[in-house]
């Protein structure tokens, strides 16, 4: 029978902190070895080499590495796998922790992350697969641009302010676009506005660019018909529905729609003792990417009549069989319905939009793993 080795490893930008650890059942586990070495991937294969010979290599061992989500993504997993050890990512979320914990170390990380190993205290991160990972990160940049975009027109609207300038319409209509370009400044001022309004128009012609290559993608075979499915949502179109897809991956991993929801940060928190109950607000674990675009999703859902169906969203319903339609369209009815129900119950719209958003996750789980003829189930 093999021997089981455990090594976690403490990962940063500067250095990796690696522990070896064998459990042992009814005694107390051996730790051989917690160093410190250079972030190179080729040093901890370096480390389980001398691990070897350092326990004789008349001993058969069976190896496992691991470390903590983090800032170096799937990189060192994909660079240990390639080279045959096996590794793992942990979850944050999900490992158990010393209680009382007052002392904070690199040392002591990769000993808690070793005992996680080798005690099963842990939840692995999924694994996406190189396309995903690749689309997930052009999706992100076209997000970071968005930002930049939102930061830019703050930027303007400032600096008009503070010159006494503002417009009483809609904001960045074309109208508006005319109305700032024929104000009347000092030069240097106009110069300063006209640098502003190059800055907006860069970025807007680089996420439509941006925006036209993701429909591109979107349309690939691998990805087609569940970006088409996810479009039957209110709020979802092929931006959030694409990034749905990519950074879940395999929505069959999770066995129910509210563990998809907890898995994504919406589940309600609780901190309870005895027969004192206190609910929290969303634990907000987990993918708060994911997050945050269904929160704005739910934004989208939370207008309009009950039943309504816009033209836009009758276009992306179409091609869809009439069970994923009606699956879809009930589930529509329901959000909004639960939307105005807890708005008139007194629900701060914050808190009835992020319900929704709940709820929505359990609907989209539905619709990506075909459960979708047990509506109440959400």
């Amino acid at each position: 029978m093999n021997r089981i080795l455990k090594i976690g490893m403490d990962v940063h930008s500067t250095n990796y902190t690696l522990c070896a650890m064998e459990p042992v059942i009814g005694a107390e586990d051996r730790v051989f070895a917690n160093v410190q070495v250079t972030p190179d991937y080729k040093n901890i294969i370096l480390f389980i080499e001398n691990l070897k010979q350092k326990l004789g290599m008349n001993d058969t061992y069976d190896i496992e590495c691991g470390y903590e989500a983090g800032c170096l993504g799937y990189s060192l997993y994909n660079q240990l796998t390639s080279a045959g050890v096996k590794c793992v990512i942990l979850a944050p979320t999900t490992m158990l922790t010393e209680q009382g914990q007052r002392i904070k170390t690199d040392s002591r990380d990769a000993h808690l992350i070793a005992q996680c190993l080798s005690y099963g205290g842990y939840h692995p991160v999924y694994i996406p697969t190189e396309q995903d990972d690749s689309v997930k990160e052009y999706l992100r940049m076209r997000d970071d641009h968005k930002k930049a975009l939102k930061k830019i027109k703050q930027q303007i609207g400032m600096f008009c302010m503070r010159h006494g300038y503002y417009y009483e319409g809609t904001k960045w209509t074309i109208a508006h676009m005319k109305w700032l370009k024929k104000l009347e400044l000092a030069p240097m001022y106009q110069e300063t506005l006209d640098e502003y309004l190059a800055s907006y128009e860069e970025q807007t012609a680089k996420i439509e660019r941006f925006d036209a290559r993701i429909e591109e993608i979107a349309s690939q075979a691998e990805y087609a018909e569940k970006v088409k499915k996810l479009g039957c949502f209110l709020g979802i179109k092929t931006h959030t529905a694409l990034s749905l897809i990519v950074e879940t991956g395999d929505f069959t991993r999770f066995a129910k729609g509210n563990v998809y929801a907890a898995y994504l940060g919406l589940a309600p928190g609780e901190h309870s003792s005895a027969v004192k109950v206190n609910r929290l607000g969303i634990t907000k674990a987990g993918n708060s990417h994911l997050r945050l675009l269904l929160v704005e999703a739910a934004g989208g859902i939370c207008k309009g009549a009950i039943g309504h169906k816009s033209k836009a969203l009758r276009q992306r319903q179409q091609g869809n069989s009439a069970e994923v339609i009606a699956y879809a369209d009930k589930a529509n009815a329901r959000l909004r319905s639960k939307y105005y129900r807890l708005i008139r119950h007194g629900k701060k719209r914050n808190v009835a939009v992020t319900a929704v958003a709940r709820e929505l996750a359990c609907f989209v789980w539905g619709m990506m793993t075909d459960n979708i003829n047990v509506i109440e189930a959400a």
